[in-house]
C-alpha cells in the first residue's frame, strides 16, 4: 500500500523541547519516523507526532499530558524526560488506558507503581548497582558513602545500593544528600564534613547540573586528591559528552558506569547522518555530541511505530459513555479503545534496535551490559560488568578479579590503588602560638607552670574568639596552644617574630592580639579581621564649659524662639474668635480684649489661664496648643538642665604635630608595631615612653610630660577602647592616625584554612556569639555613662519641633475654618441683602462678629433688664427680617453704631416698599424706653415685656 493510503496514528510526546540534551533527543525521535517509514513503506499505519513542552516542570509536563489526551486524544505517549515528571503521566496513561513509553525516566521508584500502560524504554537505576558493588567489591573497598540528589530520582536507588553494599560487607557510614537547590556554600558545607570522615570511596548520584558543581567543589576542598575514590552512576556518565572542559578537569581520575551500547556499522551511519541533519536544524549547536538519551529516544519510537502496525487500528475515538456532563479535566479524556490492543503489541515487541536487543519484560526494557569507564583526558573504557560474568576487561572474559580492569588513573593522577580511607583531619592537631605579655591580659593571657614550665591555660578575648570560629567550621580541627616564651616565663620576642615563626613552619598558626599590616602579610595570611582597624591617639579630657547670665537662651534657637512667640500670638487671636461672642470673659474694651486673649495664651506655659474656655472649638485648639507647650517645655528643661550641669569634656590636645612641636613625651605598648609608625611620624626616639600595661599607662598620664610621664598615647583601637572603658572620665580616644586591618588569625602562606576561617569569622562577629564574647572581657566601670545614653547639651532647633507646630497650626486653622463657616452660614441673609451696599454690609456684618451671641447658652439664663414703659416691640412689618433671638436690632453692640441716635434702624433696613428718595419713617411700634443694668449688655427680647398699643 503507498504511502498516501496510509492511516495516520496520532501520538503524543512530552520533551523540553529547549533542553540542549532534549534537543539530540528530539532530532533523533524525528530521524527515527523517517528511518522507519522509508524502510516500511508498506505499512498502512503512519505515526504523527504531537510535541508538547513539558518546560522542564512537573506541572507543565502534566499540562502537556492532559492537552494531548483530552484534545488531540493521542493513542500512545513518548516521554517526559524524567521521573518525577513520568509519575503523575503514568497514572493518567492507566486511567485512560493510553501506553507511557518513557525512554530516560530510570527512577527505581516508578516499577512499584505497577501500571500495565508503562513502558519503560531505558534502563532501571538499580540496574546498575550490580556493576558498582562489583567495583566495591574486586578493590577491597571495606566502607562507601552515598551522594546523591534529594529527590524521587537520587532517593529511589539507594535502598538498593545499600542492600548491595551490605551484601558484600561494605558499611555505609554516612549518606550525603544534597537538595538540587542547593547553594555552593551548602554543597561545600556537606563536602567537609565528609572531608573530616575516614571514608575516601564516594558513590555519585544526580544529574548535571548539580553532578558537575559537586565535583568543581570537591576538588576545590581536597577530596579530589590522592587516596580519595569517585564512582558515578549512569545519570552523569551517559551524559559525559555534554559537560564543560572544565567539569572534565575537575573530574580527573573519577569512575563511571553506563549501559553498554555496542559499536555497529548502523549506529556509526546513524551517528554521521544524525550529526549532518542535526547542525541543519540548529547551525549554533556545532560542538553537540549524540548522547544515550538521543539513541533510546530513537529505538523507543521505532518501538510504538512496530507495535502501532501490529495492533492494526482502525478507530482512534475515546469512550467517553462512563465521563458526565460536569466532569473535570482529570475525568473527561475517557478510555481509548486502542489500548489493550497496543499493549499486548508493545509487550510482544523485540527488534535490534542501535542500544542493542530491545525487550520488554513486564514493561521494562532489560539489561544486557555496563561499562566501565575512567575520567582521563576523557572517557576510556576500563572493562565491562555483565550479570553473568561480573567484571570483565572484555565482555569475552571470565576473570572477576581487578587485574582484568584495564589500569585505572586515580584522582591525583595516580596509578597506584587507593586504599579508600585516610586518618581524619580532626585527629592532626595544629601548633598554635600564642602571644606572652604582661599587660592587657583581657586580650590573651598565659598561665605557665614555673616548676614544668608548660602552658596550664591560655584565655582571653582572642582565644574565646578563636574556638569560637573553629566550632563553626563545617569540619573539625584538632589543636593545641603553645606559649612563644623563654623558660624563665618571658617572650621570646616581638609581634613580628611570632608571625616569622609560622613561616619557619614552627608553628601552624598564631592565635592572639596579632594586627593585620602589610610587611606581616609577606610571610604568613591573615584571615579576615574580627576587631577594629586602626592606630588611635588617646589624651586626657578637661571641662571645657563656659557659663555666663544668658545661658537660659541657649537650650532653644533663635527660630525656634521666634516661631514659638508667633504661635502664642496666634493662638490667642484665634481663641479671642472663637470665644468672644460667648464669653465674657474676652469682652469688654478692645485693649481689654486684646490683653485678655494674649495673657490667656502665654500663661498657658505655666498653665496659669484663669479665663473659661466655653466653646467646643477653643477647647480643641486648647488642648491640641497645651500639648504643644507641654513637650516644648519639657525640652527647654532638660536643655537647660544639661547646660548647667552637664560637663562638656574636650580632649587637651587633638593634634599630633603639636604634640611633636611641643616635644612632648608619648608612650606606646611594648612589642608593637606603633614604634615604627611613630618614628615615621618624626617623634623623637628619646620622647617615646614604653609601658606595658593600662596601668603603667594610667600612671604616666598622672604623671605628666614634664614629669617624666607622657601627654599622649598611641595604640590600637581595641586597646585604647580597654582604657576608656576603665578610665572613661580621665581619656577619650581623638583620632586615627594610621589605617590597620585589625586584628586577625596569622596562618601559613596558601593555607586552605584561611578561607574557611575567614567566613566562620564573619560568621561569628555577625552573631551573638561576638557580643557575649565582648561582655565577657571587656566590662565598662559601673560609673561610665553609657554613651547611647548621654544627655546632649546643644541648642534645640526647629527641626525637631515643626511637626508639634504643625498640628497646632492646623488645628486652629481648621477651628477658624469651622467656625467662619457656621458664623456666614448663620448671617448669610445679611451679605445677601442686595438693596443695601456692599459697605454698609460689611460694617453690619462686622458689628455683629464683635456683638454678643445671645442664643449661646452662657446668656440665655441671665436677667439684669429693667423695663421702664409698657410697650413692646411688635415684628418688623418688614417680612424681610422676621424677628428670631438673633435679630440684628437686639444683638448690636453699643460700641458699634448698628442703631441711629434716636434708637431706630438705619435706613437700609425699612420696610419693603423701601425708596431711596423718601424720608425714613419709624416703624408703627416702637419699643419704650429701656435701661440696661449693665453698659456692655445687649438688648433681649424677653416674655416678661409688656406690648403697649397706640
Amino acid at each position: 500500500m503507498s504511502q498516501t493510503t496510509a492511516v495516520p496514528v496520532n501520538v503524543g510526546l512530552v520533551l523540553d523541547i529547549n533542553g540542549e540534551v532534549e534537543k539530540v533527543a528530539l532530532s533523533c525521535i524525528n530521524m527515527s519516523l523517517s528511518d522507519f517509514y522509508n524502510s516500511n513503506s508498506h505499512y498502512k499505519t503512519r505515526l504523527i507526532l504531537n510535541t508538547r513542552d513539558s518546560k522542564g516542570d512537573v506541572v507543565a509536563a502534566a499540562a502537556a499530558a492532559l492537552d494531548l489526551l483530552k484534545n488531540v486524544q493521542v493513542q500512545a505517549m513518548l516521554g517526559p524526560e524524567n521521573s518525577m515528571q513520568t509519575n503523575f503521566i503514568i497514572q493518567l496513561g492507566n486511567k485512560s488506558q493510553v501506553p507511557i513509553l518513557s525512554f530516560s525516566a530510570t527512577s527505581s521508584s516508578l516499577t512499584s507503581i505497577r501500571s500495565p500502560y508503562f513502558f519503560r524504554g531505558a534502563l532501571n537505576d538499580s540496574s546498575q548497582v550490580g556493576a558498582i558493588t562489583a567495583i566495591i567489591k574486586a578493590f577491597g573497598w571495606r566502607e562507601a558513602v552515598p551522594i546523591y540528589v534529594d529527590n524521587q530520582y537520587g532517593e529511589a536507588m539507594i535502598p538498593s545500593l545499600t542492600d548491595a553494599l551490605q551484601a558484600i560487607d561494605t558499611r555505609v557510614p554516612y549518606r550525603s544528600v544534597i537538595s538540587p537547590l542547593a547553594t555552593d556554600d551548602q554543597i561545600e558545607k556537606e563536602l567537609y564534613k565528609l572531608f573530616t570522615m575516614q571514608t575516601r570511596v564516594f558513590i555519585l548520584h544526580m544529574l548535571p547540573p548539580l553532578g558537575p558543581r559537586i565535583f568543581e567543589k570537591a576538588n576545590e576542598i581536597g577530596l579530589m586528591n590522592k587516596g580519595c575514590v569517585w564512582i558515578m552512576t549512569d545519570g552523569m556518565t551517559n551524559l559525559l559528552r555534554t559537560l564543560e572542559p572544565s567539569v572534565i578537569d575537575s573530574m580527573q581520575g573519577v569512575i563511571g558506569v553506563r549501559p553498554y551500547v555496542p559499536k555497529t556499522k548502523a549506529l556509526e551511519n546513524f551517528r554521521v547522518r544524525w550529526k549532518r541533519k542535526f547542525l541543519q536544524e540548529n547551525p549554533s549547536l556545532f560542538d553537540v555530541e549524540l548522547n544515550n538519551l538521543g539513541l533510546l529516544g530513537y529505538d523507543a519510537t521505532r518501538a510504538l511505530a512496530v507495535a502501532v502496525e501490529k495492533a492494526g487500528i482502525t478507530s482512534f475515538d475515546f469512550d467517553k459513555t462512563n465521563v458526565s456532563s460536569n466532569a473535570t479535566d482529570l475525568e473527561a479524556f475517557g478510555i481509548s479503545r486502542n489500548g489493550p490492543k497496543l499493549l499486548q503489541a508493545l509487550s510482544s515487541t523485540r527488534f535490534k534496535g542501535l542500544t542493542g536487543d530491545y525487550i520488554f519484560v513486564d514493561g521494562q526494557l532489560q539489561s544486557s551490559a555496563f561499562e566501565i569507564i575512567n575520567v582521563n583526558n576523557g572517557a576510556r573504557g576500563v572493562g565491562f560488568w555483565t550479570p553473568e560474568k561480573g567484571l570483565t576487561q572484555k565482555l569475552s572474559s571470565n576473570s572477576t578479579t581487578k587485574s582484568k580492569l584495564k589500569s585505572i588513573t586515580w584522582p591525583g593522577d595516580s596509578t597506584s590503588d587507593p586504599k579508600g580511607w585516610e586518618v581524619p583531619t580532626n585527629e592532626k592537631k595544629l601548633r598554635i602560638g600564642v602571644p606572652v605579655k604582661k599587660g592587657f591580659s583581657e586580650f590573651v593571657n598565659v598561665t605557665i607552670d614555673p616548676k614544668t614550665r608548660e602552658t596550664t591555660s591560655v584565655t582571653g578575648y582572642c582565644i574565646d574568639v578563636f574556638n569560637a570560629v573553629i566550632q563553626d567550621l563545617p569540619y573539625a580541627v584538632a589543636y593545641d596552644f603553645i606559649a612563644y616564651a623563654q623558660p624563665d616565663g618571658t617572650s621570646s620576642g616581638s609581634y613580628d617574630d611570632l608571625i616569622y615563626q609560622v613561616f619557619r613552619e614552627d608553628f601552624d598558626a598564631v592565635v592572639g592580639d596579632t594586627t593585620i599590616v602589610f610587611n606581616r602579610s609577606n610571610y604568613v595570611d591573615f584571615t579576615l579581621p574580627y576587631t577594629e582597624s586602626g592606630v588611635s591617639m588617646i589624651v586626657p579630657i578637661k571641662d571645657s564649659k563656659k557659663r555666663n547670665a544668658w545661658v537660659f537662651l541657649q537650650p532653644l534657637t533663635w527660630d525656634l524662639w521666634v516661631t514659638s512667640g508667633c504661635f502664642f500670638i496666634f493662638i490667642g487671636f484665634v481663641v479671642w474668635v472663637l470665644e468672644h461672642r460667648v464669653n465674657e470673659d474676652f469682652r469688654g474694651p478692645a485693649r481689654h480684649q486684646v490683653g485678655t486673649s494674649f495673657w490667656f495664651s502665654f500663661s498657658t506655659m505655666v498653665f496659669s489661664q484663669r479665663e473659661r474656655v466655653i466653646s467646643n472649638l477653643a477647647r480643641f485648639v486648647v488642648i491640641v496648643w497645651c500639648f504643644v507647650v507641654l513637650i516644648l517645655i519639657q525640652s527647654y528643661t532638660a536643655s537647660l538642665t544639661s547646660l548647667l550641669t552637664v560637663q562638656q569634656l574636650q580632649p587637651t590636645i587633638t593634634d599630633v604635630n603639636l604634640l611633636i612641636k611641643r616635644g612632648d613625651n608619648v608612650g606606646y605598648q611594648k612589642g608593637s608595631f606603633v614604634l615604627g609608625i611613630l618614628k615615621q611620624l618624626g617623634f623623637d626616639e628619646r620622647k617615646l615612653v614604653v609601658y606595658n600595661s593600662q596601668e603603667e599607662c594610667d600612671e604616666l598620664f598622672q604623671k605628666g610630660s614634664a614629669n617624666g610621664g607622657i601627654a599622649a598615647a598611641f595604640d590600637e583601637i581595641p586597646f585604647m577602647k580597654l582604657l576608656i572603658g576603665q578610665h572613661c572620665s580621665k581619656y577619650t580616644m581623638v583620632e586615627s592616625i594610621f589605617k590597620t586591618a585589625g586584628f586577625g588569625f596569622a596562618f601559613p602562606l596558601h593555607s586552605p584554612l584561611v578561607h574557611d576561617v575567614s567566613k566562620a569569622i564573619l560568621n561569628v562577629t555577625e552573631g551573638d556569639k561576638m557580643k557575649k564574647i565582648e561582655e565577657a572581657w571587656f566590662k565598662k566601670d559601673s560609673s561610665c555613662p553609657d554613651a547611647s545614653t548621654t544627655v546632649s547639651s546643644r541648642s534645640l532647633g526647629l527641626n525637631s519641633f515643626w511637626g508639634l507646630f504643625l498640628i497646632a497650626g492646623i488645628a486652629a486653622i481648621l477651628a477658624l475654618i469651622i467656625f467662619l463657616a457656621i458664623f456666614v452660614h448663620q448671617h448669610r441673609n445679611v451679605l445677601n441683602d442686595s438693596e443695601s451696599s456692599l459697605l454698609s454690609r460689611i460694617r453690619i456684618f462686622l458689628s455683629i462678629f464683635v456683638s454678643r451671641d445671645l442664643s449661646a447658652h452662657t446668656f440665655k439664663e441671665k436677667g439684669g433688664i429693667q423695663v421702664h414703659g409698657m410697650g413692646a416691640t411688635e415684628a418688623s412689618p418688614d417680612s424681610r427680617y422676621p424677628a428670631s433671638p438673633l435679630s440684628y436690632s437686639q444683638h448690636a453692640d453699643s460700641h458699634f453704631g448698628f442703631y441711629g441716635e434716636q434708637g431706630t434702624p438705619r435706613t437700609e433696613y425699612g420696610n419693603s416698599n423701601h425708596n431711596p428718595n423718601s424720608q425714613v419713617q419709624a416703624p408703627p411700634e416702637i419699643v419704650s424706653a429701656v435701661e440696661l443694668t449693665n453698659p456692655d449688655q445687649e438688648i433681649a427680647r424677653s416674655p416678661q415685656v409688656v406690648r403697649e398699643n397706640n
